[in-house]
């Protein structure tokens, strides 16, 4: 399906704008993933080069954003030292958005990896709770949230073949969870890999109220042999072909249960926030 038929699509569903968050993963796996893809490189590594997460934020800017209707993109973080498994931070401080992809999140985030130590292990469960907070906060409008990940969730060496890790069944639940709102999953897969648990992801994945869950292989479409222009269409289309399809299931799952807005949740802070370096000025 050609890119310009998926945003047809989109509008033919009534999805003529939509909200998205950005969820950005900052575990140690980060800094050996990039062997092949990044000439061994931490794929965090700032420098005259744009890392793996700086060109996906870039083209998601570029092919995404027309598609949010104010430009105001919660951002999070998590993996990293001070949340590990269990907590998101906003790359704002005060938890605002940003303004923006080329304008402040790729700003915000040039500015934040300095100051990071990562670590892990990965869960996407904690991001996907932030932002169904946020979609019930906004009352309910539909919204996508696109995590840019370089590794499968965590199992360990003592997780049997059958069983679930932690991780996975707290991301499960999660995923589970966030099928009964009007909120999208795109997780991009940016570095080495691998990457097989996760396009099988969602075979582990019991009932849902509609099928949530999307993976896109950032590296492999990037590495393809073909123009710029055509990799930054085929990823577009990639992350947004089933968007149309999960739309009108949120939509109509949403009048079948009268869903109306929750009072607003408490704040998603962190605790970590707390111990940002002094030294550390965020943009506003």
């Amino acid at each position: 399906m050609p890119f310009f038929q998926v945003t047809a699509a989109l509008r033919e569903s009534g999805l003529e704008s939509s909200n998205l968050i950005l969820g950005i993963d900052f575990t140690k796996s980060n800094e050996w993933t990039g062997k092949v893809s990044f000439n061994n490189r931490s794929l965090h590594a700032i420098g005259n080069t744009p890392n793996p997460y700086e060109k996906a934020i870039s083209i998601i800017g570029k092919t995404l954003a027309p598609f949010d209707d104010d430009n105001l993109i919660p951002c999070f973080g998590f993996g990293d030292a001070t949340t590990y498994d269990q907590e998101v931070f906003s790359f704002h401080s005060d938890q605002t958005p940003c303004n923006g992809f080329e304008e402040e999140v790729l700003a915000c985030y040039r500015n934040i990896v300095p100051n990071l130590k990562l670590s892990g292990p990965t869960s996407y469960a904690p991001v996907i709770d932030a932002a169904i907070d946020i979609v019930e906060k906004r009352g309910g409008r539909y919204h996508v949230l696109v995590i840019i990940a370089d590794g499968q969730v965590t199992r360990s060496v003592n997780t049997s073949d059958g069983e679930l890790s932690p991780q996975e069944e707290k991301t499960i639940k999660s995923i589970v969870n966030a099928s009964s709102h009007p909120l999208s999953i795109v997780l991009i897969g940016v570095g080495d890999g691998p990457w097989e648990d996760m396009q099988g992801f969602d075979d582990k994945i019991p009932a849902r109220e509609f099928d949530n869950f999307q993976f896109v292989n950032f590296t492999a479409i990037m590495s393809k042999n073909i123009t710029p222009a055509e990799k930054e269409a085929a990823f577009a289309l990639a992350a947004l072909m089933e968007i149309p399809i999960q739309y009108k299931a949120a939509r109509d799952f949403g009048k079948a249960r009268k869903i109306v807005p929750r009072p607003p949740p408490v704040p998603y802070t962190r605790r970590a926030m707390q111990h940002v370096p002094s030294d550390l000025h965020l943009p506003q």
